[in-house]
């Protein structure tokens, strides 16, 4: 899945709602949900949460949040609220 330009307080309960339906929707062979955030610009407190309710659900079917196209902003906000150990992140896709 694709995460927004801007995640935040606009678009956290579009991106949820989508990421949990996806969830659902997963063959149960699945290990990861992976979300693209090559696009996304930024992310304030209502997109990290909405990016923790994403995990927290994920960890329940027992599959991981895998973020790729992270930016160095956005890495340095997980590390800074230091939730980057909540999720897979991969790091040859970084931006």
């Amino acid at each position: 899945m694709v995460a927004p330009e801007e995640l935040g307080l606009d678009s956290r309960m579009v991106f949820r709602r989508e990421a949990l339906e996806a969830l659902e929707v997963m063959s149960s062979g699945a290990h990861a949900l992976e979300i693209d955030f090559s696009s996304t610009r930024s992310m304030d407190s209502s997109g990290l949460g909405a990016l923790i309710v994403v995990q927290r659900k994920a960890a329940e079917y027992q599959v991981s949040v895998r973020l790729r196209g992270l930016s160095q902003e956005l890495r340095f906000l997980l590390a800074l609220t230091k939730l980057e150990d909540l999720f897979e992140i991969d790091i040859a896709e970084e931006v």
